[in-house]
């Protein structure tokens, strides 16, 4: 479920950006940026209602913006995304809790996620122009995983 909303991330930054520089590079900034907020929460115990379904609400939410294309102002896409990703790292922190190293582990968890938004930029980038299916495929993939993951966390 990380690694999915990571490259769609990527994936809807580059479908949706009008430019390259800089509307391409809001959303999965601000994902990595608060995903790590979010760790060092987790990290201090703080305790946050409903991180799994937000958690697959986010993917249901980033496949729907990945298949549809949406355009949002830069400063909306980044506080979309935002939200999501203080979900995704207070679960990653609180899964660190007491470990050795977390520091380190937490610097890596942002290594691969813009790595991973790179993967999606890239991907996405290579789709602009091609069939218009074959990004609604990849969203609809995303949506049906959010879907799923939240209808095993609400029952």
């Amino acid at each position: 479920d990380h690694l999915a909303a990571m490259v769609a991330v990527g994936l809807w930054s580059a479908l949706a950006a009008r430019r390259a520089w800089p509307d391409l590079l809001w959303a999965p900034l601000a994902f990595a940026g608060m995903l790590l907020v979010g760790a060092l929460m987790g990290l201090a115990g703080v305790q946050l209602p409903a991180v799994e379904p937000m958690i697959a609400a986010s993917l249901l939410v980033l496949g729907l913006l990945v298949a549809t294309r949406i355009r949002l102002p830069a400063a909306a896409a980044a506080a979309v995304v935002g939200v999501f990703a203080v979900f995704h790292g207070v679960a990653h922190g609180h899964e660190l809790a007491g470990e050795q190293g977390a520091a380190l582990t937490l610097a890596g968890m942002v290594g691969a996620t813009v790595l991973l938004h790179l993967a999606g930029i890239a991907l996405g980038w290579s789709l602009r122009h091609a069939n218009a299916w074959l990004p609604r495929v990849a969203g609809a993939a995303v949506v049906a995983l959010g879907a799923t993951l939240l209808s095993q966390s609400i029952v």
